[in-house]
């Protein structure tokens, strides 16, 4: 989720490229092996409880505040139930809502929202990681599923790395996107990405949202079909690999910033991101 200056670009083609400028992709590469396979099932949360009750902080606990300031969001993440809870039919809500908030950073936004992470409780070194989930529409809605290198309190980011299990832009719905974040010798970071463009709106129902992540290469899948795959040698150069140690999953929906721009008249507040499920697999 962390980001700078970035615009959608409707290339038939993924694009890697390292700096400021970045561009994202819309279009696969094909992936270049079929995905490890992993059977174990080593975490889960399933989501199951009663309407209204704050998601289980023996899985996944809140980060508030208004931590999207990079990348000029709107939002402030708080870790009430209007902004995440269970809706009593096995699903995470997180709600973005219309509402002037400062959270503990002293920021004050015009809208709230919720980001729950596995940071101190879980993490995770390659695997199969994946979300059913299903996504919002409306301009200026940003729900990702991510993991973050459990060295960003140290080293900090990007030499912690990220990866984007799936961003999605609410004024593109049918278009989901997987990223890898790094440090660069280059640059200040670098981003590699993958995507795939949807024949119907990924914000109809529910899909499942995938890597499978091993040693040397990360494959994003969609519904099970791999759409991409990133590895060592895909990386521009002077940045480095830094994907094979812990990393802790994350859940967010933000509103605004530079790459999904402002909310317009058209989109609905609250607007739900509903995850079914999340499950890691070794």
């Amino acid at each position: 989720m962390k980001r700078l200056v970035l615009t959608i670009a409707a290339a038939t083609t993924a694009l890697a490229m390292c700096g400021f400028g970045l561009s994202r992709p819309a279009q696969p590469r094909p992936a270049t092996s079929a995905p490890v396979r992993y059977a174990k099932l080593v975490w889960a949360d399933e989501f199951n409880g009663s309407a209204g009750t704050p998601p289980d902080a023996s899985k996944m606990t809140h980060d508030v505040g208004a931590w999207g300031y990079p990348e000029h969001e709107l939002e402030t993440y708080t870790d009430g139930t209007a902004n995440a809870s269970l809706d009593g039919h096995g699903h995470l809500a997180i709600v973005a809502r219309r509402q002037t908030a400062t959270g503990p950073d002293g920021r004050r936004r015009t809208y709230t929202s919720a980001r729950l992470e596995t940071q101190g409780l879980f993490s995770a070194t390659h695997g199969l990681i994946e979300a059913r989930m299903k996504i919002p529409t409306g301009a200026g809605l940003w729900p990702a599923f991510w993991l973050l290198g459990n060295g960003v309190n140290g080293a900090g980011w990007p030499a912690s790395g990220e990866i984007d299990v799936l961003e999605a832009l609410g004024q593109h719905p049918s278009v989901a996107h997987g990223f890898i974040n790094g440090p660069s010798t280059a640059a200040p970071h670098y981003t590699v990405g993958r995507g795939v463009n949807s024949p119907r709106s990924l914000a109809s129902g529910f899909h499942t949202y995938a890597i499978s992540w091993s040693h040397n290469s990360i494959t994003w899948l969609l519904d099970g079909v791999p759409y991409g795959t990133v590895t060592p040698k895909d990386l521009p150069p002077g940045a480095k690999w830094v994907f094979n140690g812990p990393f802790h999953l994350a859940l967010n929906l933000a509103v605004g910033g530079d790459w999904a721009g402002p909310p317009n008249s058209a989109t609905h507040f609250p607007a739900t991101l509903l995850v079914d499920w999340v499950r890691v697999y070794q």
